[in-house]
Order: C-alpha cells, then structure tokens, then sequence
C-alpha cells in the first residue's frame, strides 16, 4: 500500500531514541524527509547521521519558547515544504500528586504540555495544503499510571487540546491526531521499571494485564504512526489511538 509519504517532510520531536527515533527511521524508509529534534546535540548529530540523505537534525528544546520557530524555519529552510510533525517529548518525572514539588509541574508543563501545543501551532501555520500532525501521548490519557501523577495530570488535557486543534484545523485539510502509547520497549519504559525496585517483576506485572502478553516494539509503534501521518489515513482525524497490546480496558 502507498503511504503517499514519498517527498513530503515531517518533523519529528524528541526523535533521538524511542518512539520518535523509531519513527523517523520508518518516515524516512517510506521516502519522506524527516527534521528530527532533541535536546542533546551529540544524539541529535548522530541519529540524523545514521538516518542518512533524508533527515537533518536540530538540537532543540521543546520547552524553549524559540524552539518551534526553530524548527520549522529549518525544515522550510532545508527542504522548502512542511507536511506535518510527530510532536514527541520525554516522559516526565515519577511521582505522587502530594509528594511532586511545584517546580517539576511548572517544567513539566512548559515541556510537555505547552511547548507541545506551540510546536503544533507553528507547524499548521507552515503546512500548506493538506498536512498531518500527530501527538505521542500516553495510555494515561485514559487511564491513571502508578506513580506518574504528572503524566496522568497533563496528557488527557493535551489530549483534547489536540481534539479541539482537529476541528480549527480540518477546514484546511490538516488532520490532528493522538497516539497512545502503553508498555513499548523503549529506553523510558525500561527506566519505569527500573525504578519499582524491581524491573523483572514490574515488567511480568504489566505483561499480566497485555492482552497480547509481551511489551510492543517500537517499531509496531512507528507504523501506527505513519499511518496516521500518511494518506492512507487520510478521513482519520480526531482520533486517541492507543498502541497498548490491548492493556487499556477503555473504549
């Protein structure tokens, strides 16, 4: 099937490792052109090495007030045209609502919430034409993790940030979307289980409740991804998709 991606360019936030990186190696294999972000210079600099001809890096911040003019004057920049982004951040700290000190709800705000919603506004001004962003967000949008009372609090208010964005945005053929990540085996999850005290029994922990019993790979997460930035989701806007193995009991 044609993902209609050959040619177009993404950006792809947080694309160092993960979910994101994972995600701009399958944007690129489909024959887009990929402006990965994060904000280590090095890992910035080695990822689009390794991702060759079609991906260009740029260290960047997503907290950063300039980062999302940033980058997408270096996508137009360098490839004249912007279809869309995968806005991507780190996950934030662990913690319980009574013992998660102001500070980090404020920087985790400015970084996940906030810059997240800048990023995705700069980038509808640059689109032109019919275009696609995509939101990683968590299964905490619809229902609490253990122990990440900073996820639980800002991602289901993302969530429809995005939702509302989709309806502002569908007139011009911009399609907003949300993924919803559960237990995939990435660098992050594997320090949340390491955190527990007890990595090998968090992780048979979550596999209990994985219907498909085992941890997603991020590359199953990257085509779900791309399906929602490419054409052939092209009447698909709107949505949380979660990428979970069946984890989440919600609709």
């Amino acid at each position: 099937m044609d993902t209609g991606l050959s040619d177009k360019v993404f950006l792809v936030t947080g694309g160092t490792r993960g979910l994101g990186r994972a995600t701009a190696e399958l944007l690129v294999a489909e024959g887009a052109r990929v402006v990965l972000s994060g904000r280590d210079a090095g890992r910035v600099s080695a990822a689009a090495a390794e991702l060759g001809d079609g991906a260009v890096g740029v260290a960047a911040d997503n907290a950063d007030p300039a980062s999302a003019d940033v980058l997408v004057a270096s996508a137009l920049d360098r490839y004249g045209r912007l279809d869309g982004a995968l806005i991507s951040v780190g996950g934030p700290p662990t913690g319980t609502v009574m013992d998660t000190p102001d500070r980090a709800w404020s920087a985790a705000f400015d970084s996940v919430f906030l810059g997240a919603v800048r990023i995705a506004r700069a980038v509808a001004v640059a689109v032109e034409g019919p275009g696609s962003i995509a939101f990683v967000l968590s299964s905490s949008v619809r229902a609490p993790l253990g122990n990440l009372a900073i996820s639980n609090g800002l991602r289901p208010g993302l969530a429809m940030v995005a939702k509302t964005l989709a309806d502002e945005l569908g007139p011009r053929g911009i399609r907003v979307n949300g993924l919803l990540p559960g237990r995939i085996a990435t660098e992050r999850v594997a320090e949340l289980d390491e955190s527990t005290g007890d990595a090998s029994a968090a992780r048979t922990a979550a596999i209990g409740a994985i219907p498909l019993g085992r941890y997603g790979d991020p590359a199953e997460f990257a085509s779900a991804a791309v399906f929602l930035l490419g054409d052939t989701s092209s009447f698909v806007t709107g949505v949380m998709l979660p990428v979970d193995g069946g984890m989440l009991r919600a609709l």
